[in-house]
């Protein structure tokens, strides 16, 4: 299933699952608590040093070989995360295998209510204790699982999220409809078949306030209450939009980062979210963006390139804080920030997982001049004083 570090069973960040992964996100801690306790009882009976519970996370992988006779299942991973060794566990929590259905896309309640995932012509949602509990050669049954009758035989769908509160879905189709309905009453709040010609990135808010979809030939953004669009983001010359992510910047104030490739590489435009006009872009010359994502607080952007690099920027100077060369074999399909924002996962069609630790950086203090000058004056006129006062120094020669 997993590849552990090939030296004596050494932790390891980097881990393959043994099928191309197309999404990761990280589990709420208090989902799957009572599981990693249950877990690390069991290691310490069996006389097994164990990290202490609080410092593992999981992470949900979802992907496989789709509907082909490749041999390759489809398959959704609970895997944990220790943060004490900063490592990836060999050995998964719990996994789900789904048939000839491909998990394309998903989306992580945020309070613990289940995983909802893209398949190819409808979504369903999946209880975690469902994934987790141990099968009979791993095949799961239908029981904890169930086809969302809002989204079924709809097409596949790109792009799903939760807004912050878990309290409203939005799934937009590879068609251009998008739609948004209350959580978990699936009550239609917006049905626009319309929106793009195909619908690949979605984000709420902070606030939950608004919702941007990204797709062909635009960005549009929605006021989720009032089920209209408020404003239409237009692309400049080369610029292809990818990805799209609300965030926070350093005075607190919600920002809209949009990631595109261009022709002399990838671009991270900055948008203002009360005029909705550009604040700024930097351009990554020949990175080509595949993935993206933003840190819980604000402060890190991360992008995974074709070529399988994963570059960690500061949002605030836009400058390379982290890279990661060759963290993976080919194109990087998912980025993932931990809640703390103290580490990244990384995926790929490659059929790795892997854990990037952000590395801190010290503070530099620059030096104020006019401090250094005033000190300077002061030495050299109780330096003076002293001499004269000595009588090294002739009252002639005084200032």
């Amino acid at each position: 299933m997993a590849n552990q570090s090939p030296e004596s069973n050494q932790p390891s960040n980097t881990q393959t699952y043994g099928f191309p992964i197309y999404a990761a996100d990280w589990i709420p801690a208090e989902t799957v608590r009572s599981k990693i306790d249950k877990d690390q009882d069991n290691s310490e009976d069996a006389g097994e040093s164990s990290s202490s519970s609080t410092s593992k996370s999981c992470i949900v992988l979802a992907g496989g070989g789709g509907e082909g006779r490749s041999g390759i299942a489809n398959v959704i991973l609970i895997c944990r995360v220790d943060l004490d060794t900063k490592s990836l566990l060999e050995q998964p929590m719990g996994k789900l295998v789904l048939g000839t259905d491909l998990p394309y896309r998903m989306a992580v309640h945020p309070r613990g209510g289940g995983l909802v995932c893209a398949l190819p012509n409808s979504c369903k949602r999946f209880d975690w204790e469902n994934i987790m509990s141990p099968r009979e050669g791993d095949l799961g049954s239908e029981e904890g699982e169930e086809v969302i009758k809002e989204l079924k035989d709809v097409g596949q769908q790109l792009a799903l999220a939760f807004n912050q509160e878990g309290s409203v879905l939005a799934a937009g189709g590879e068609d251009g409809t998008l739609r948004i309905f209350e959580w978990p009453s699936m009550k239609t709040i917006l049905d626009e078949s319309k929106a793009h010609g195909s619908v690949k990135n979605l984000t709420f808010s902070e606030s939950g306030k608004f919702l941007v979809s990204l797709g062909g030939p635009l960005c549009r953004v929605w006021d989720v209450k009032a089920s209209a669009a408020i404003a239409s983001l237009s692309k400049e010359k080369d610029e292809m939009f990818a990805y799209c992510r609300f965030s926070v910047d350093n005075a607190g104030n919600e920002v809209l980062y949009i990631a595109a490739n261009t022709e002399r590489g990838g671009s991270i435009i900055t948008w203002d979210t009360t005029t909705w006009k550009r604040r700024r872009s930097k351009l990554m010359k020949n990175y080509s963006i595949s993935a993206f994502n933003v840190s819980a607080d604000g402060k890190l952007l991360a992008l995974g390139n074709m070529e399988g690099d994963v570059l960690i920027i500061d949002s605030t100077k836009m400058k390379t804080h982290q890279l990661v060369k060759k963290a993976h074999l080919g194109l990087v399909t998912a980025l993932s920030f931990s809640p703390d924002s103290r580490c990244l996962v990384s995926v790929s069609f490659d059929s790795r997982a892997k854990l990037t630790v952000i590395e801190k950086t010290s503070e530099k203090h620059g030096v104020n001049w006019l401090v250094m000058f005033l000190l300077c004056v002061l030495l050299y006129v109780v330096s003076y004083y002293f001499l004269m006062a000595k009588g090294i120094i002739g009252k002639e020669n005084s200032l």
